[in-house]
This record gives C-alpha cells, structure tokens and sequence, in this order.
C-alpha cells in the first residue's frame, strides 16, 4: 500500500516562506457533462405517438436508488405504421401488435482510495491533507464518469493516454486484439462497437458505412464541413433517425432540429480551417438565440452546420496506424458479431485515425445505486490504521454506463440491431 509520507526535509514541510499549494491541474470535465437529462425511464412511454420522451443525449437513470437490484431494464416499444381499417370493414382481430425491445443496464462499485499520511505528515506541513484527498476524489470521479461515457459512446477505448486518463486501455498491445485484465470491470457494462448502420469512414468527399472501410483509409481522409451536410441528409432521408435533441426553454425545437456532434480537438481544427468558418461559428449563436437562456452547451468551442451543433470534445477516442479496433462488417449486421478491424498501417506518419460521434437524444443510460456509506449515488469514508495514527480516504460511486441499443425494424420485417441515440464518424487526423 503507497502511503503519503511527508518526510523531515521533504519540499511539502513547512517553511516560513511557502503557505501556498498549487495543483497540478488535469482536463477534469467535458462537454459531455453538459449532455445528460434526468428522466425516469417510464416517462420514455408518454409520448409514443412520433416521439418519445424528448431530452438529451445522456439520460440519468436512479429507479435502483429506490429499489434492490444491481440491474435496470430499458425497454423500447416500435411505432404502430401499417395502413388504417376503412369504412365498415370488419375490425375485430385485426389490430396490430405491439413490439417492444430491451436492453439491461448492470450497476456496480468504483472506489478510489488515498493516504493522506499520518500524524507527523500533517504535522510538517502547513496544508490540510484530509481536505487536499477530498478535493482530489472530488476530481477523479467526474473524470471517471466522463470518460467511461465516452468510452461506451464511441464504442472503443481507443489509445490515446496520459495522466489525465483514469481507465485502462481496451487491448494490452496497439497491434494486439488481447482484452487487457481490468477494462471489462472498470467499464462495468460491455462496450460495443458501433452497429453498422451507425458507423461511417471519411473516404474523400463521401462517407462508407462500416468499420472495414479504416483498412484503407488516407491522411486526406479528413472530416469537413461537408460530411456534416451528408449526415445531415442521412439523417433526413432515415425512416427511423437519431432522435433530435430538445434542450430546455427551446423555443424552435421542432421547425428547426438540432443534433449534436462532439468532435476530438483535432478534428475541431480542421473544422475550423476551412473558408466557411465565420458562418460556422455564427449559426451556432443564431441557434442560441431561440433558447430562453443560454445552454451551457452553446458557453465553449462549438460551430454550427445544418442543425448539427458541434461541440469539442477535450478528449479524443484514436487509433494509430497498424492499431485494431472492433467493428461490426455488413455480413454481421442482422447479429451485432463483431470481429478485429486493423487500422491502414500505411496511414502515414504524423497522422491517426480519431472518432468523433453524432448524438441524438437518448444514445446513453447511466444507472446509479446507492452506496452504503451514504446511502446516495457517492460516498465518502475515512479509515484510520496504524493506531489511528494514518489517514486514508475513500471515495465511491455505484452506477453503470451503457449505450443504448435496440433492434430496430429495417424496413422489411427484419429487426436490426441499432445504436438507438449515436453515430460514430471516423475520420484521419494530423497529429
């Protein structure tokens, strides 16, 4: 066990001319957390008729607060199409069925763990070391929370690291297809790769449907201003689209639908570089004006193209050339069966292959328990050890992410599994 240890002589004692601290500061929260809508999962049937519960991206669901269990089932029901009964026609025995699908959302317990040292530690410094603890677990878990969503959204890990990343890669090796030990646990529930019809590759000026096409994919390959009007009309000519985003006081939610797209840095910048940048950015603050205030998701980087808000993201889900990531091929797309896709090792050097995602509402279901210790979504816990002369602290929290997912009729009768609220569009990137 690592123990804060703040030693005689140590730079954190006590000297007459240091009181102050400065923290060494990480990323900490995202656009994402400005995504998610609280709202209890039967409320997703009051409006069957063309729409369900209308909200955000991201929605919050706290039914195992109240209730045992350590899994929530989200249920979708199809609506009712077909042609009506006319005139006196007989009508008995002819009504139409009502379909439904499902899926389960598992919860489980994340805890982090700090010393924050013993007597004589707090003794040489001037700084609290109980309240610095607290205020880093108070840091880590919305990292955490932010990046499992993330993670699960996009459907890969992807490899990009640093000290500001609190979850495992998803294989040992970029080159291998290996699961590393923990990511399964940390991630709670599986991470699935994006269903084929909502996985597209930047090729040119078009998009390909499907994972396979990052085989071949080139550094010209980069997302442009274009590819958001072939999402948007995707989006338009789909029977069964990604539900628009409704946020709160949205006085134009229905004659004019938004989506939102939550782009890594990288491709944010070349967003920006192209000739149309002023219009970009000024179609997102026309858009503003029809809320009754300002969302928070309108306050950071974001541009605007045809309904698609676009968001930058501070966080990237990457592959590097030669990498491998899960993908579902369009022979697999009636079983969701996915199998290892290798990234175009000839990509090119200085460059990678980043996935941004397309977001409607519902695409995500957090489920919270409650701890023992507090009897709330998180916890806090103090343990002293070594004749209650050291300290460590504990944080916790009870929930699971997933993405939602259901099959979804296809036009002929066949049900197909769907990534319900989320699009994922990979795209090459300078580095």
């Amino acid at each position: 066990m690592a123990e804060t240890n703040v030693a005689s002589g140590s730079s954190l004692a006590v000297k007459h001319y240091s009181a102050a601290l400065f923290a060494n500061t990480l990323k900490g929260t995202t656009a994402i957390d400005q995504l998610v809508g609280a709202v209890e999962p039967t409320a997703a049937m009051m409006k069957v008729a063309g729409q369900t519960q209308p909200g955000m991206p991201i929605v919050r669901i706290d039914n195992l607060m109240k209730s045992a269990g350590d899994v929530v089932s989200l249920d979708l029901v199809d609506t009712v199409s077909g042609e009506p009964l006319m005139g006196d026609v007989n009508r008995e025995g002819k009504g139409s069925t009502l379909s439904f699908s499902s899926m389960d959302v598992k919860i489980d317990l994340s805890s982090k763990v700090i010393d924050a040292g013993g007597s004589m530690s707090q003794q040489r410094t001037k700084h609290n070391l109980r309240e610095i603890a607290l205020a880093q677990l108070s840091g880590y878990f919305p990292r955490l929370n932010s990046q499992q969503t993330l993670v699960h959204l996009a459907g890969a890990r992807g490899s990009q690291v640093g000290t500001d990343w609190t979850l495992p890669l998803q294989f040992t090796a970029k080159t291998g297809t290996t699961k590393t030990a923990n990511f399964d646990s940390v991630l709670v529930n599986t991470v699935q790769a994006p269903t084929y019809n909502r996985h597209f590759v930047v090729n040119g000026a078009g998009l390909t449907a499907g994972g396979q096409q990052l085989a071949s994919i080139a550094s010209s390959d980069a997302l442009k201003l274009v590819h958001l009007d072939l999402l948007r009309k995707r989006l338009d000519d789909m029977d069964q689209p990604l539900q628009s985003v409704k946020l709160a006081g949205d006085r134009a939610a229905q004659t004019s639908k938004m989506w939102v797209f939550l782009a890594t840095p990288n491709q944010y910048s070349v967003l920006l570089s192209e000739g149309s940048l002023r219009a970009f950015q000024q179609n997102a603050v026309n858009r503003a004006a029809y809320l009754d205030t300002r969302h928070p998701l309108f306050a950071g980087e974001v541009g605007m193209w045809n309904g698609i808000l676009v968001i930058k993201n501070e966080r990237a889900i990457r592959f590097d050339p030669a990498e491998y990531t899960k993908v579902i091929t369009a022979a697999n797309a009636a079983t969701a069966t996915e199998t290892d896709q290798q990234v175009n090792a000839a990509l090119g050097a200085g460059y990678a292959v980043e996935r941004g995602l397309l977001l409607g509402a519902q695409a995500l279901g957090i489920a919270y328990g409650k701890t023992k210790t507090s009897g709330m979504q998180f916890g806090w816990k103090e343990h002293w050890y070594n004749f209650e002369s050291n300290l460590e602290v504990m944080g916790e929290k009870v929930c699971g992410h997933m993405k939602t997912r259901f099959s979804i009729d296809d036009g002929t009768g066949s049900k197909v599994p769907t990534d319900f609220g989320v699009i994922a569009v990979d795209s090459a990137v300078p580095l």
